[in-house]
């Protein structure tokens, strides 16, 4: 005769490597996913000012860009269309016409490129104060890359250091606004730049690779004569009124 066979139970699962097990997968997912991220306006802000600094600013070294509460366009105070505020950049950059409103644009010559080099090289050679040394070898760093610039564009003109466009919005101003401002900033600096890469070195500016080493000098030297030198005040409260 059969035996009977005794019912069993149902078996219960060992669970207790499932915890690692989704954590495992956690990591896996973790790793290899890509997660889209929003591209913002990319800007530096200025460092924080420890002590009162006596900085004397001349007028014409500002380019005063004010959207108020009503997105209205404020250019040195005058109402402007947003149409006109590309080339209204561009005319402060360049001063093509030696306008006594607008930054004096100083000439750049090898000759006095060397003759800085070798006075700030004796400087820093000379100098005991860390402070002072480290001053010197910043100024001979500059001096040099402006000497690299000449060899690549020849003599060239640039900005006084203060010069800057000064962009400032209102608490209300709309943010679409203010992404067109920006927009047309930005294009008006581009633009130049394009056209001097492009008359020195056969390229537009925005067709220079940053991660080629041929490209590296060339784009340095374009950004010398034409800085994007863009200011954001922090917004502010201000009425309709022009």
């Amino acid at each position: 005769m059969l035996k009977k066979r005794k019912r069993q139970g149902i078996q219960e699962i060992n669970a207790g490597s499932m915890a690692d097990i989704a954590f495992l997968l956690l990591i896996f997912f973790l790793v290899t996913t890509t997660m889209d991220t929003d591209a913002g306006i990319l800007r530096l802000l200025p460092p924080v000012v420890e002590e009162e600094v006596d900085m004397q600013v001349n007028k014409r070294d500002v380019y005063e860009v004010l959207v108020n509460d009503a997105d209205m366009l404020l250019v040195e105070g005058e109402v402007m269309e947003i149409k006109d505020l590309r080339a209204g950049a561009k005319e402060f950059m360049t001063n093509p016409s030696n306008d006594i409103n607008l930054p004096e644009r100083r000439r750049v010559t090898s000759a006095e490129c060397q003759q800085k080099i070798g006075e700030f090289k004796s400087y820093v050679a000379s100098a005991t104060d860390p402070e002072a040394k480290d001053a010197y070898q910043k100024s001979l760093e500059k001096w040099e890359e402006k000497l690299e610039a000449v060899k690549l564009l020849g003599d060239f003109s640039e900005l006084p250091p203060n010069a800057v466009i000064s962009l400032q919005t209102g608490s209300k101003t709309s943010y679409d606004m203010y992404v067109r401002v920006q927009n047309e900033l930005e294009a008006g600096i581009r633009e130049l730049r394009d056209e001097l890469s492009k008359e020195k070195f056969g390229r537009k500016y925005t067709e220079l690779d940053e991660k080629k080493d041929e490209d590296k000098a060339l784009i340095k030297a374009v950004r010398l004569v034409y800085p994007q030198r863009v200011s954001e005040a922090e917004p502010v409260d201000v009425t309709k009124k022009s």
